[in-house]
């Protein structure tokens, strides 16, 4: 292709999900991507899902993307920017205030570093999980620092260009404490609350909803990954949570005593304050009333959602989100389909002289 930005050759190390996956989407633009890994037969598995090829004797990478944990993060780089003296080197992991500070004190080449932090994910890792389209549309933090210059650090944000996601200058401690109260502590609040699934009886887990699956779809992400990446953000993300347990504890002496007459009050204002914070998240996902949802009962077999996406085509509907839910016990599903408010009414209305039932969405 010859709409790229991004002209140097890339040495990606590491070849997890974000490593393969930022291989798969610049292959996809012609570039020249090199896979490099600790475990040769996880680098194997990326290059035989095409996210690049095996090193070579002449390889000369102007840019380096490291894409390792985070407790080996700032000895990768070290290692690469000693490596190849002329190369640009990044790293993708999800703290950025302690690999900078530990390349610091190493006295390491900080005119050739720059962190940055990709806001994509999936909760199942490794190469087999990677997409070529994960960062599409997604923020991608570069985490400044006075030792690089703006022109230098260029090829990183035409790569960020390049696999369609949107760059984002932040310092580096702002961006610790950004994604503590968007990333980290919501990992940690979904956790707890799965943990206490392991409790419930059979009959309780079978009227599980969407909203407990909302909750808890991110806590089936890889422990041992999400142990480095707390102890390395642990005192951003205890300020989250501190406050939050102070409402827990104001929540439970309301619930002890429900009839007392500030206990609905404070039930009410913690309700309200989250209905505040859900309003303030940007998106198809937030509360923001930039979309109408649309929930379409389907049945359980074989063809009928693809049947579904495409007669919303067909009404020339441009659909903007997609949430599906499914109880094993039922033969019926629901998609909630999202999108413009203007186009809501006349597609409910075709959808129905198609043949589909309409539900009342959810809210």
């Amino acid at each position: 292709m010859n709409d790229r930005r991004l002209a140097e050759q890339v040495r990606i190390v590491g070849s997890g999900l974000l490593g393969a996956s930022i291989g798969l989407g610049l292959r996809g633009h012609g570039v020249d991507v090199i896979v490099e890994d600790a475990s040769p037969s996880a680098r194997n598995l990326a290059i035989a899902y095409g996210a690049g090829r095996a090193p070579a004797a002449d390889d000369a990478p102007g840019l380096i993307v490291v894409a390792v944990p985070p407790d080996v993060t700032a000895d990768v780089v070290a290692a690469e920017l000693q490596r190849f003296p002329d190369a640009l080197v990044t790293d993708v992991a999800s703290v950025k205030v302690a690999p900078l500070d530990d390349l610091r004190s190493r006295g390491a080449d900080l005119t050739r570093y720059l962190g940055t932090h990709p806001m994509a994910g999936r909760e199942r890792g490794g190469a087999v999980s990677a997409r070529g389209d994960l960062f599409t549309g997604r923020p991608w933090i570069l985490a400044g620092h006075d030792a690089i210059s703006y022109r230098r650090a260029a090829p990183i944000e035409h790569m960020i260009l390049d696999l369609g996601a949107v760059p984002i200058e932040m310092d580096a401690h702002d961006h610790d404490r950004s994604v503590a109260l968007v990333s980290h502590a919501p990992q940690l609040v979904a956790s707890l609350l799965a943990a206490r699934l392991r409790d419930g009886s059979a009959a309780s887990l079978g009227l599980t909803g969407q909203g407990l699956r909302d909750t808890t779809r991110i806590a089936s992400s890889d422990p041992a990954l999400w142990v480095q990446i707390l102890g390395a953000n642990a005192p951003a993300v205890a300020d989250v949570l501190r406050p939050m347990r102070d409402d827990l504890d104001a929540v439970l002496t309301a619930l002890d005593a429900p009839d007392a007459p500030a206990s609905r009050r404070v039930l009410a204002d913690l309700l309200a304050a989250g209905n505040d914070g859900v309003a303030r998240i940007p998106g198809k996902h937030g509360q923001d009333k930039r979309y109408t949802a649309l929930v379409v009962k389907i049945d359980d077999k074989p063809g009928e959602l693809a049947r579904l996406l495409t007669e919303i085509g067909e009404e020339k509907v441009n659909m903007e989100d997609l949430r599906l839910e499914h109880s094993p016990e039922t033969k019926v599903g629901f998609a909630e389909i999202s999108v413009l408010p203007q186009k809501a009414h006349a597609l409910a209305a075709a959808l129905e002289a198609r043949g589909w039932t309409l539900m009342e969405a959810e809210r």
